[in-house]
Parts: structure tokens; sequence; C-alpha cells
């Protein structure tokens, strides 16, 4: 199932359970169907495909940078950020986004803007910019993150000065 939810992930899809699948996450994020069953095929009785974000743009408003014609690599991380622990500032080279399963979690970019992230939430981040994350409490803030680059390439990088 793990593995499975991983690719979904990839893909940009998500089986989210019921008390997610409604929609109201407290925040700005719409949650929409992405397409009907008969578009996907038969996934199973009761199986919900919704998208949690979709665009070109980063929760900053940049516009995402265009692929390379290098190999891709995916790669599907969890992350735990205990809470009142901040993230040193660093950036990422590649297009990612997150999903917010746990906690609160405050984003923030070295230049002041911020977006905030409850359970549920998902974020098209940014890219090469220097950003933090701050985890709010009172729980461990833990996501699911999916980055997409050129194979052998690093995902994250410290900020430079």
């Amino acid at each position: 199932m793990e593995k499975s939810a991983g690719v979904l992930l990839a893909l940009g899809l998500v089986l989210l359970p019921p008390a997610l699948a409604d929609g109201d996450h407290g925040g700005s994020t719409t949650v929409r169907p992405i397409a009907s069953s008969t578009d996907l095929g038969s996934l199973g009785p009761g199986v919900t495909v919704q998208s949690l974000a979709s665009g070109n743009r980063s929760w900053d408003g940049a516009v995402l940078p265009p692929l390379s014609a290098a190999q891709p690599e995916v790669n599907v991380l969890r992350m735990s950020v205990p809470p009142g622990v901040t993230l040193n500032l660093h950036k990422h080279p590649v297009i990612h986004a997150a999903v917010l399963l746990q906690g609160r979690l405050l984003l923030e970019t070295e230049k002041g803007s911020t977006q905030l992230l409850e359970p549920g939430q998902a974020a098209i981040e940014v890219v090469n910019t220097a950003h933090r994350s701050l985890s709010l409490g009172p729980d461990p803030a833990v996501m699911i993150i999916v980055f997409v680059g050129p194979q052998g390439k690093p995902i994250t990088l410290p900020a430079v000065p």
C-alpha cells in the first residue's frame, strides 16, 4: 500500500480518507475531483481520486521552471519535524510538492512570503528560492514530499547568503 500511495503521489493523485475527502481543510486549498471513474478506469468500489494541488506556479506565485531533457528521477519522502523546530534556510533546485499529513507548518521565503499548511493541505513548493519551515505544533509536522528532477542531482541545497 505504501508503495502504491507513493506512485499515486508522484503522479499527482492522492487517495484520501473520508475525513479529508470533503474538502474542508480550514485553509485555501481546494480539493476537487480530477477525473471521473470512466476516465481512470475502475480502481475499486468507493475509491476517490482527488487532486490536492495542480498548477504551474509555486505557493508564492512564482512560475515553475521548465523541465530539462535529462533522465528524470522521482523521490518520495516522508518528513517529520518536531513541534517548535524551524528548518535551516535552504532551497530546492527541482520541482516538488508536499502534502501535510499531521501538525501545522508555516512555510516562509527569505523575502517574507508565507503559507500556512494544515493537515490534508498541499503546496507546490518554491524552486531555487531560499526558504524555511516552522513546525507550529502541538504535534510534529509530518508530510509527504514528492521531488521530480534530473537523475543523480541534489534535491536540497543550503541557502547561500
